[in-house]
């Protein structure tokens, strides 16, 4: 969370990574690839014509740092929780870290909002709520193959006696 409330404390500025994509890494072939893709986020247009290739790329890693940052944010919560209240249900503890990083998502688009040059968006709290549900998901997948090793290996016990 520290990290997070950092990294949203700081101006677009000094996060522009767009220098250092264009002088280290030479994207110029994707330029024919992705021409033709072009959306609208946060009231602006997204393409390669307007941001240029570098603007293009460096938009796809700011999103999906976000869906990232937050899908380790939920896991650490759900751990967090899991070690403090060992009583409580998977289910309960899964929602409750899932709440929390909403919250925590909207609470960093809200400190935004006195950042210079940044500015909160609703579309990010949901790109913070994907990650959120991917750790969840994978929280679940963790749950499932943890439960299963017991009756698989009790299922070829019986079946080599």
């Amino acid at each position: 969370m520290g990290m997070i409330y950092y990294s949203s404390d700081q101006p677009y500025e000094n996060q522009d990574i767009k220098p250092l994509l264009s002088q280290s890494i030479d994207l110029s072939f994707l330029e024919p690839y992705l021409q033709s893709i072009a959306f609208t986020y946060n009231h602006a247009t997204v393409s390669v014509s307007e941001l240029g290739i570098s603007g293009f790329i460096e938009f796809f890693i700011r999103k999906g740092t976000h869906v990232g940052v937050f899908m380790v944010l939920c896991l650490l919560l759900f751990l967090c929780f899991y070690k403090t209240y060992k009583r409580v249900r998977w289910t309960f503890l899964r929602i409750y870290a899932f709440v929390f990083t909403l919250l925590y998502a909207i609470f960093d688009e809200w400190h935004q909002s006195w950042t210079p040059n940044r500015t909160p968006y609703a579309g990010d709290v949901l790109l913070d709520g994907f990650g959120g549900i991917l750790a969840i998901l994978l929280l679940l997948i963790i749950h499932k193959i943890k439960n299963d090793k017991p009756n698989k290996l009790r299922k070829e016990k019986i079946n080599i006696v």
